[in-house]
């Protein structure tokens, strides 16, 4: 892991943004005209894709895979905007295994594993959407790879983010048992983002309002990290 020094007018910008969003529901755009750029870069893997849809919105029955890929967009956008490079495992609906593979899932963690390890970036952050049977389950919460100390530290530092501006969030990490993160050479997270089988998180989960913010969210946990 290379540790980067952020200056400080990045910090002062961090802690700007990070007001914003306990202040307000409706997020301010942060100005970076004048900001130092840093130089480091993360990957950002919008899950599922193609065939594959994910859980599905229980009332509109929007999927998964359309906003892992509207917020992975977002956050693109903001990560750009503050100098930060960015890798997308994916950029639009379509699936990343190979179309004869007779194995897709397989082919597809292959081809994720292969953009993230080769991309050369500080940290990896997995965008997705919960369900769950009881349409009581709601909340985002943020996963890391077991043993990962760094992976910790940046759940830790995003989940803290997110909940300092969202309510609902769950207010601890956990390790998850997932291929990106197992897989990742670099310090990775998983988010989930709420879950679509809550009818009011799903309509939340929609909205471009929404994104923004969480998006800011997960960004201001980002910086966070590298300030640490």
């Amino acid at each position: 892991m290379r540790f980067l020094c952020i200056k400080k007018k990045t910090i002062v910008a961090l802690l700007c943004a990070m007001i914003i969003l306990a202040s307000v529901v409706s997020v301010t755009v942060i100005t970076t005209s004048s900001m130092p750029k840093p130089e480091y870069s993360i990957v950002i893997d919008a899950g599922h894709g193609g065939r594959d849809g994910g859980a599905v919105g229980v009332n509109t029955g929007v999927t998964e895979s359309e906003l892992n890929l509207m917020y992975a967009k977002e956050l693109e956008r903001l990560c750009e905007e503050f100098g930060i490079g960015v890798t997308m495992t994916r950029s639009d609906m379509n699936g990343l295994y190979d179309e004869s593979a007779p194995n897709k899932k397989k082919s597809e963690m292959e081809r994720r594993k292969n953009i993230i390890n080769s991309s050369g970036a500080d940290l990896m952050v997995s965008l997705h959407m919960n369900s769950f049977p009881l349409p009581s389950g709601k909340g985002a919460q943020v996963f890391y790879a077991s043993g990962s100390e760094h992976g910790f530290d940046l759940a830790k530092s995003v989940q803290t983010s997110i909940c300092q501006n969202f309510d609902s969030a769950r207010n601890y990490v956990s390790v998850g048992d997932y291929f990106v993160l197992n897989y990742s050479e670099m310090p990775a997270v998983l988010v989930e983002c709420g879950f679509l089988s809550n009818p009011e998180e799903e309509n939340l989960l929609q909205t471009e309002e929404y994104c923004e913010k969480f998006c800011y969210s997960i960004l201001a946990g980002i910086l966070g990290y590298f300030e640490m």
